[in-house]
């Protein structure tokens, strides 16, 4: 079922998600070289709960930590460790979602750390690319099939690949609703988009091969040939005319 929010329950979707973004920029500010995925987890996971909301991720269906990090040639669902060191040249995808008065709020982004080869800027750059021109496609009476129609079309000439294990989906009261918003796929096909409805994008493009591995902790997922893969992500209202980007960065432009 695809619920289509009330005018109460978009104001409710527009404060988790204000939420959502606050924090992920919060704890961006501390990507840099020598600190563990774990500091970044304790930060955001504080940031969050003294705001009077919950890190959704925290204990969803096991996930052990508040947020998930992801680096390099992990493309989701990275779990916060002491282990895992941010270093000079890394990429670091950070996804941030948030339960403030029952409603979530979800949000990503991939942070590039220190200096990188320009082949690596530009994946970062292409990947945030295939999310704006997503968004773009929004609007009542569209169907959601243009979304991943167009992702895949930039994507590919850029010789790039696209996860299509993993989507984006609806978003509200829970974490995961109805619909799946596929990145791949073709013009004119799938749900019709209507007033109302919340959902995330959040292309994950890799530099190599679009296969992936799950890991044997059940959640982390990795290229399958170790390529890099970066991605990004924002939470997405159907307006009566187009779209409005609930996690929508202050100075950011779609």
């Amino acid at each position: 079922m695809i619920f289509i929010k009330s005018k109460r329950e978009i104001e409710l979707m527009r404060k988790t998600c204000a939420l959502a973004r606050d924090a992920l920029l919060f704890v961006g500010e501390y990507v840099t070289p020598g600190v563990t995925t774990e500091k970044l987890n304790q930060l955001c996971h504080d940031y969050i709960t003294e705001r009077g909301a919950i890190p959704s991720p925290l204990n969803y269906h096991g996930f052990p930590k508040s947020i998930c990090t992801s680096l390099n040639e992990v493309i989701c669902h990275g779990i916060p460790s002491e282990k895992h060191i941010v270093r000079d040249g890394d990429i670091l995808n950070i996804d941030v979602t948030t339960c403030l008065d029952g409603f979530h709020g979800d949000t990503n982004m991939t942070f590039i750390v220190g200096e990188v080869a320009p082949e690596v800027r530009k994946l970062v750059e292409v990947t945030y690319e295939c999310l704006k021109e997503g968004i773009h496609q929004v609007r009542p009476g569209a169907r959601i099939g243009n979304i991943g129609a167009v992702i895949l079309k930039l994507a590919s000439e850029n010789n790039y690949s696209v996860v299509e294990e993993y989507c984006g989906h609806g978003i509200g009261r829970a974490f995961h609703e109805e619909p799946q918003v596929l990145h791949y796929g073709k013009r004119n096909t799938g749900v019709v988009l209507k007033e109302g409805m919340t959902f995330t994008i959040e292309p994950m493009i890799n530099m190599g091969e679009k296969h992936c591995e799950l890991q044997k902790d059940k959640w982390t997922v990795l290229t399958s040939d170790r390529s890099l893969s970066a991605q990004f992500e924002h939470t997405i209202l159907v307006t009566g005319d187009g779209y409005e980007v609930l996690t929508l960065r202050p100075g950011e432009v779609i």
